[in-house]
C-alpha cells in the first residue's frame, strides 16, 4: 500500500460510519421493545429477548475469527462485505413481519458488525503513519461512544414514528459508506502466511457463544441453575481448551504473544471491566427513568444528552496531554470521574424527579469519564499492535468490550431482581449504581498498571 495515496482523513470518515452503524443498534433497539411487542402481538417476552441475545452472541463469537480472515485476505474487502450485509440485514430487520423472522435477520446484522468491526479498526491503523495513530484511534474510539451514548436520543425520535424506522436508517448510511469505501479505502496488501487453525477458530466461536449465551441468560434462568451453569461451564472450558491448543498449533487464531505485551494485555482488560460498568450505566439510567420517572423515551433521551456531549470534547481534548501524563494516568482518571458519577446517582436520585441536582450532574460526570478512558484505551491497545495483526488485535479489543457490556447488563439485572414497591425499586437501583461503581474502580485498578515508571536516575561514577 502507497501512504502516498492514501487519504487517511476520508478512510477515518468511512469507517467511523460503519461503527456508528454498529454501534447505534447495539444500544438502540432496547427502546423498541415495547413497540415491536405490540406489533408482534401475542409474542411472549422471552422470544422477543432473542432479538437482542441472538445479535449480541453471534456478534461476540465471530469477532476474531472475522478479524483474522481480514489480516489473512483483505481489511478492506472485509469492512465493505460486513457493510453490506448489516445494510441488507436492517431491510430485512424493518420488513419483518414476526418475531422469528426479525431475530434471523438480527442473526445475518451481527454477521456483518463482526466483519466490519475489526477490519474498520484495522484500516484506521494501516491508513495513518505510527505517530498520528493515536489521535485517529481516539476519535474512532470516541465516535463509538458517542453512538452508545446517542442511541437512547435517536431511538426515541425513531420509534415515535415507527420503530421499524431504528432499521431503516441504516440503509442511506450504509449505502453512503460502501460507495465511498470503494473507492477511498485502501487495499490493504494480504498477509502471505500458513492458513490458520480452523478448528480452533470453532472451538473459539462455540466457547464464546456459550459464555455469552450464559451470562445474556442467567436473569432468567438465576445464576445457579443448572442451565446457567452448563452453559457458562461449557463457555470456559472450551475458551480454556483454546488457549491450550493456541499455545502449541503453528499457525493459531490468536497469537498469545499479543498477551505477553503489557500495554496490550492490561488496556483489553480494562476494557473489559469499563465497558461492564458503562453498559450497566446506561442501561440504569433509561430504566429508571421510564419505570420509576414516568418519561418517555424521547424525554430520557434528550435529558441524557448532555453526557454524551462530554465524550468527544475530553476524548479529543485528552490527546494533547496523554503524551505528557501518559494513558495510565488519564484511564484511571475517566474510571474515577465514571464511579463518581454513578455514585452521585445512588446518593441523590429518589422517587420524585430531580434532574438539575442528581442526574445532570452524574451525567457529566459519566460522560467525562467515558470520554477519557473509551479512546485511550483502544488507542493504548491499538498502538501496540503489529502490523500484520491490526485486525485480528482489533477483534481482540472490541470482543474485550462486547463481552463487557454483556456481563455489566447481566449484573445490573442480577442486582435488580424486581422490586415490589417504589420504594424498594429506589434501594435496588442505589445497590445497582453502587455495584456498578464498584466495577468502574475495578477498572481503575487495572488502569493505573499502565502508569508510567519513573526512569532510573544514572548516577556519574565520579559520585559512587
Amino acid at each position: 500500500m502507497q501512504r502516498s495515496s492514501v487519504k487517511p482523513g476520508a478512510v477515518l470518515v468511512i469507517v467511523c460510519t460503519g461503527v456508528v452503524l454498529v454501534t447505534l443498534d447495539l444500544f438502540i433497539v432496547n427502546l423498541a421493545f415495547p413497540s415491536i411487542e405490540r406489533s408482534f402481538g401475542g409474542t411472549s417476552l422471552s422470544s422477543l429477548s432473542w432479538v437482542l441475545n441472538a445479535y449480541a452472541i453471534v456478534f461476540a463469537a465471530l469477532l476474531i475469527p472475522a478479524g483474522r480472515y481480514a489480516d489473512r485476505t483483505s481489511r478492506k474487502s472485509g469492512f465493505l462485505l460486513g457493510v453490506a450485509i448489516f445494510t441488507v440485514a436492517s431491510a430485512f430487520c424493518a420488513a419483518a413481519n414476526g418475531v422469528e423472522f426479525l431475530v434471523a435477520a438480527r442473526i445475518l446484522q451481527a454477521v456483518g458488525a463482526a466483519l466490519l468491526m475489526p477490519s474498520s479498526l484495522g484500516l484506521l491503523l494501516a491508513a495513518y503513519p505510527p505517530e498520528r495513530r493515536a489521535g485517529a484511534v481516539r476519535i474512532w474510539a470516541a465516535t463509538s461512544g458517542v453512538a452508545a451514548a446517542l442511541g437512547p436520543v435517536l431511538g426515541g425520535l425513531l420509534v415515535a414514528v415507527d420503530w421499524r424506522w431504528i432499521f431503516l436508517v441504516n440503509l442511506p448510511v450504509g449505502i453512503a459508506a460502501l460507495i465511498a469505501g470503494r473507492r477511498f479505502l485502501p487495499a490493504v496488501p494480504r498477509i502471505p502466511e500458513p492458513r490458520p487453525d480452523l478448528f480452533g477458530a470453532f472451538v473459539l466461536m462455540i466457547g464464546s457463544a456459550a459464555l455469552t449465551l450464559g451470562l445474556v441468560k442467567a436473569p432468567d434462568w438465576g445464576w445457579s441453575g443448572g442451565r446457567t451453569l452448563v452453559s457458562l461451564g461449557a463457555g470456559l472450558a472450551l475458551l480454556a481448551y483454546f488457549v491450550l491448543r493456541s499455545a502449541r498449533h503453528s499457525s493459531p487464531i490468536i497469537e498469545l504473544d499479543l498477551f505477553r505485551v503489557r500495554a496490550f494485555a492490561v488496556s483489553s482488560l480494562a476494557m473489559f471491566l469499563f465497558s461492564a460498568a458503562f453498559a450497566g450505566n446506561l442501561l440504569s439510567v433509561l430504566v429508571w427513568a421510564q419505570t420509576a420517572w414516568g418519561w418517555s423515551p424521547l424525554r430520557t433521551g434528550v435529558a441524557f444528552l448532555p453526557g454524551p456531549l462530554m465524550v468527544p470534547l475530553f476524548a479529543i481534548g485528552a490527546g494533547k496531554v496523554a503524551h505528557r501524563v501518559g494513558p495510565g494516568a488519564l484511564a484511571t482518571l475517566g474510571c474515577l470521574s465514571f464511579s463518581a458519577g454513578t455514585l452521585l446517582y445512588a446518593s441523590r436520585i429518589g422517587l420524585e424527579p430531580n434532574y438539575l441536582t442528581a442526574m445532570l450532574p452524574g451525567a457529566l460526570l459519566v460522560g467525562t469519564g467515558v470520554g477519557l478512558t473509551l479512546p485511550t484505551l483502544t488507542a493504548t491497545a491499538a498502538g501496540s499492535l503489529p502490523p500484520q495483526r491490526f485486525a485480528t488485535g482489533s477483534a481482540v479489543i472490541t470482543m474485550a468490550r462486547q463481552v463487557g457490556f454483556t456481563v455489566g447488563v447481566a449484573v445490573l439485572i442480577a442486582v435488580l431482581a424486581k422490586p415490589l414497591t417504589p420504594a424498594d425499586r429506589l434501594v435496588a437501583f442505589h445497590h445497582g449504581w453502587e455495584v456498578v461503581a464498584g466495577i468502574g474502580l475495578l477498572g481503575a485498578a487495572a488502569a493505573v498498571l499502565l502508569v508510567r515508571r519513573p526512569a532510573p536516575v544514572a548516577v556519574p561514577a565520579a559520585a559512587r
